[in-house]
């Protein structure tokens, strides 16, 4: 994916390089899993959004990177990578639902459903 097509060669490099083992790890597991849950220890909205997909019985496989105070610059790569600003990012088909909100109004809507079923 070219998301950022406009820096110059040197700076995509950077991007692209900047804590790449990470991104494919979550890549692997989009591609590997029909949800996928990426988050940080001890993050509310990452525990409500975990208990949220398993009351409604839907499986998921959950990667975790850090806390607090740990791992930032793994989940700024994330974030760089996924266009998302916070965590939970919540993936279905490969698709970025986006984070816990979002992913209770997809649920809620119907609209997780029919991806996660496509």
């Amino acid at each position: 994916m070219q998301r950022h097509q406009q820096y110059h060669q040197r700076a995509q490099d950077e991007i692209t390089a900047f804590h790449s083992n990470v991104v494919s790890e979550v890549q692997q597991a989009i591609e590997q899993h029909d949800v996928v849950v990426v988050g940080m220890f001890l993050n509310p909205y990452v525990l409500w959004v975990r208990f949220v997909l398993s009351q409604a019985n839907i499986q998921y496989h959950y990667l975790q990177y850090g806390g607090y105070l740990s791992k930032w610059k793994a989940r700024l790569a994330l974030k760089i990578w996924s266009g998302w600003p916070t965590f939970p990012q919540v993936f279905v088909k490969g698709h970025l639902i986006g984070g816990c909100k979002k992913t209770r109004m997809a649920l809620k809507e119907g609209s997780f459903q029919q991806l996660l079923s496509s």
